[in-house]
């Protein structure tokens, strides 16, 4: 039993990228086995010690940490931010200047994101964990809107498209 568990091993560390080396390096690999009877791998050789043989199907060429990276890099969702309400180009009838603001994050809106809402440039609530928000006192006229996307780190990775709306509000002079 001890010699079949000791074969299943060896053979199972023989198909490990461990022991890979590039198709031009043909150094040899030299197995001995320790006073616990624990297989030792090395590529110097030791009195004792047996050269395995490698096939060239057992060869496999090392990743790069640029590729390791770059596949990490490639996994990290692309957020997009947009705002719903009001619409674009939309009409807001309200006499006390109140602007519901309603926005939408894609995909769905992760721990640590923070969202920054800006009313004709100035940057007017937030940070916040929604993508809700109630301005008050809004004066009449045309107004741009726009929801800005921050990481954990403070770091912007997504704005929204500026929003033009028109808040339509009774007239002080002419009350209708």
């Amino acid at each position: 039993m001890k010699l079949a568990g000791w074969s299943l091993l060896l053979a199972a560390l023989l198909l490990t990228p461990v022991l890979a080396q590039e198709k031009n390096d043909d150094k040899p690999v030299f197995v001995t086995v320790d006073k616990n009877n624990v297989p030792v791998f090395s590529d110097n050789p030791v009195p004792g010690a047996s050269q395995l043989q490698l096939k060239e199907g057992n060869r496999m060429p090392a990743v790069t940490p640029t590729e390791i990276s770059q596949r990490s890099i490639d996994q990290t969702p692309k957020f997009e931010v947009s705002i719903l309400k009001p619409e674009q180009e939309g009409t807001v009838r309200e006499n006390s200047g109140t602007v519901y603001v309603s926005g939408q994050v894609k995909p769905l809106f992760a721990q640590g994101l923070r969202v920054r809402l800006y009313l004709d440039g100035q940057a007017v609530a937030g940070p916040s964990s929604n993508a809700n928000f109630i301005l008050h006192n809004i004066d009449r006229g045309e107004h741009q809107l726009m929801l800005e996307l921050s990481d954990q780190n403070g770091k912007v990775i997504a704005t929204s498209p500026v929003t033009t709306f028109f808040l339509h509000r009774a007239s002080a002079i002419t009350p209708k």
